[in-house]
């Protein structure tokens, strides 16, 4: 494995459900001290990194309007759910000594920053990884376009979306034995397949400001930081 970055700035996206590990519900520690440990070694590699966290291990807002709740309403509860798992890695990060602040969409000043632009940037300036917490701090918007967005305020180099599979597939390959692995898509194609892989409102902002997205199973030990330093990992999309 090569030891050189080809990208010094970076959003990953981590799923909620990626924090509970074995379990159905809640956080595990030994994932959160997992991603620790794979971000403090990037970021001692020079890397910076910005991280975006769902609530799929908490709450879902997609989930709660289904089951008849406001739409708005829980997509409100599923941006604060995201700031306990965003608190949460936060805390393994800093006892991993690999410094953190979190930045929320929405203000609670008491337990966290409120996200400005400025603000992450003085953050990245001094050393610390910055977790964008509360998604968007808007209804009817995903993670996924959290990640896009916060992506392109910071100037990442590249979005990275570290899932539970090992990229992009035609069908979910969790499910389907005959499931095709795509080494390199475009925008268009994700849009015109409607493939599963981030929703449309995030592959389209994308694909408006050429912000290339990679894919890649995060439970692969050494595979955050392949992806970081250009090895072949995953699904890369782009223009």
């Amino acid at each position: 494995m090569t030891s050189e970055a080809k990208y010094k700035r970076v959003l990953l996206k981590f799923s909620g459900e990626a924090l509970m590990g074995d379990a159905q519900f809640g956080i595990s520690n030994d994932i959160l001290f997992y991603l620790a440990e794979e971000v403090r070694e990037l970021r001692a590699m020079g890397v910076e990194i910005g991280i975006v966290i769902g609530a799929g291990n908490i709450f879902r807002g997609v989930s709660g309007a289904s089951a008849g709740m406001d739409r708005a309403a829980a997509d409100n509860m599923g941006m604060l759910a995201t700031v306990m798992n965003c608190l949460a890695l936060k805390d393994a990060l800093d006892q991993s000594n690999a410094p953190a602040a979190v930045l929320s969409a929405i203000s609670m000043t008491t337990v966290c920053e409120s996200f400005s632009r400025r603000l992450a940037l003085e953050h990245f300036s001094k050393g610390k990884t910055v977790i964008f917490a509360a998604g968007t701090g808007n209804p009817y918007f995903t993670t996924d376009t959290a990640a896009v967005l916060r992506g392109l305020e910071i100037n990442a180099d590249i979005i990275c979306k570290a899932t539970r599979v090992d990229g992009v597939y035609d069908k979910d390959p969790l499910t389907s034995d005959d499931a095709v692995k795509f080494d390199t898509l475009n925008y268009s194609e994700v849009l015109q397949r409607r493939l599963k892989v981030m929703d449309s409102a995030a592959i389209s902002l994308a694909m408006d400001n050429n912000k290339k997205i990679l894919v890649f199973n995060m439970n692969i030990p050494g595979n955050i930081k392949k992806a970081i330093c250009g090895e072949k990992v995953g699904t890369l999309i782009s223009d």
